[in-house]
């Protein structure tokens, strides 16, 4: 009887150095991979700031607008003085 009893106690041994070895693995899998997502989330973050950290004002805009019209105005009239010929 003694000796069944020292198969059970190895396999159960065995068994649970097993089962704890795959959740040791599982976790650390577990850690890494939310290490991974918060380095991404990051990376995402810091292109998020880049691409909408500076939009252009009103009169950046007004000027620029203003500039183009007075290069149109002058091809305009460029134009017309070139068909009055």
């Amino acid at each position: 009887m003694t000796e069944y009893q020292f198969f059970f106690n190895l396999a159960t041994a065995v068994a649970g150095v097993t089962f704890g070895w795959i959740l040791n693995t599982i976790w650390g899998s577990l850690k890494d991979l939310q290490a991974a997502d918060k380095a991404l989330v990051d990376k995402v973050a810091s292109i998020e700031v880049l691409v909408a950290g500076r939009y252009v004002t009103r009169d950046e805009f007004n000027t620029s607008l203003n500039a183009i019209f007075t290069k149109l105005d002058r091809i305009q009239d460029l134009i017309s003085q070139k068909a009055d010929k």
